[in-house]
């Protein structure tokens, strides 16, 4: 085996060395000081590493996006602008707490459609759309976290430094939507400067949701500060707004992360005066 792994009462607890994703996602509870509220005080329940992630956001219209958001979910802006992100990365390491990740299971393509929200004064993602080429991590995913995620026939390839993504959704839940791009990185490694628009898009450190009563739900996250580097992408097909009648106008900004490495918390019924 190589590797010893032992489950104390569900904690993370290991004898040996955890495979580097595991151990990776473990060590990112060691790095707080960056975040806008403190960890929350019960167990988190899953890792995952996300790898190559493309950044890519559009400034849009809030009057485009407003109807497709809970009222009880007030669009977060920059400046007075709305912005919608489109995230093509790979995920890998996906494991639950107290486990090493399962083979053949825990690596796959996902593709995110988001915007930003707040509650209560803390900020976060409200998602249109997650794809991903996985049945097991789109199920689970719908059940724990009631996220609207789709399959998708996805594929990754690598030539040197550049990065082909294609996705294809089949999920008959989700109306057809493409996306193909060719990427990299081009240096210029950095924390985003606090308070800039690159920090406002992407220092997130919780999701909301809501249920079929309308009752909102918050999922928090936990990483490092994001490390986060110059890019340059070919877009060659971008449906994956059509569906929601939203119009991408103009390139976006792009960024590009090499890895992030993320545990997550359950998800916790909130209100606005507790959030």
């Amino acid at each position: 085996m190589g590797r010893l792994l032992r489950i104390a009462e569900g904690a993370d607890a290991v004898i040996g060395v955890l495979p580097g994703a595991a151990r990776r996602q473990r060590a990112s509870l060691r790095h707080v000081a960056h975040r806008p509220w403190p960890l929350p005080d019960r167990p988190w329940m899953m890792g995952q590493s996300w790898v190559d992630l493309l950044f890519c956001h559009w400034r849009v219209d809030r009057a485009q996006l407003e109807p497709h958001v809970p009222a009880s979910l007030p669009l977060d802006t920059f400046d007075g602008d709305a912005w919608l992100s489109i995230t093509p990365f790979e995920v890998q390491g996906t494991r639950a707490r107290g486990t090493l990740p399962p083979p053949g299971l825990s690596r796959f393509p996902e593709l995110n459609v988001r915007t930003y929200v707040t509650l209560g004064g803390q900020p976060g993602i409200w998602f249109f759309s997650l794809d991903a080429d996985s049945m097991l991590a789109v199920a689970a995913a719908r059940g724990l976290y009631r996220l609207p995620y789709l399959r998708a026939r996805m594929a990754i390839a690598r030539d040197g430094a550049w990065l082909d993504y294609r996705s294809d959704r089949s999920d008959p839940r989700g109306a057809p939507a493409r996306f193909a791009a060719r990427y990299r990185a081009t240096g210029g490694a950095r924390h985003p400067a606090a308070g800039s628009l690159e920090a406002w898009l992407i220092e997130r450190y919780r999701l909301y949701t809501v249920d079929d009563h309308g009752r909102v739900f918050a999922g928090d996250i936990h990483h490092r500060p994001w490390t986060i580097e110059d890019a340059e992408a070919e877009i060659g097909a971008n449906t994956m707004t059509a569906p929601h009648g939203i119009d991408l106008d103009g390139a976006p900004l792009v960024q590009f992360a090499r890895r992030q490495d993320v545990v997550f918390w359950p998800l916790q019924h909130v209100e606005p005066r507790d959030a």
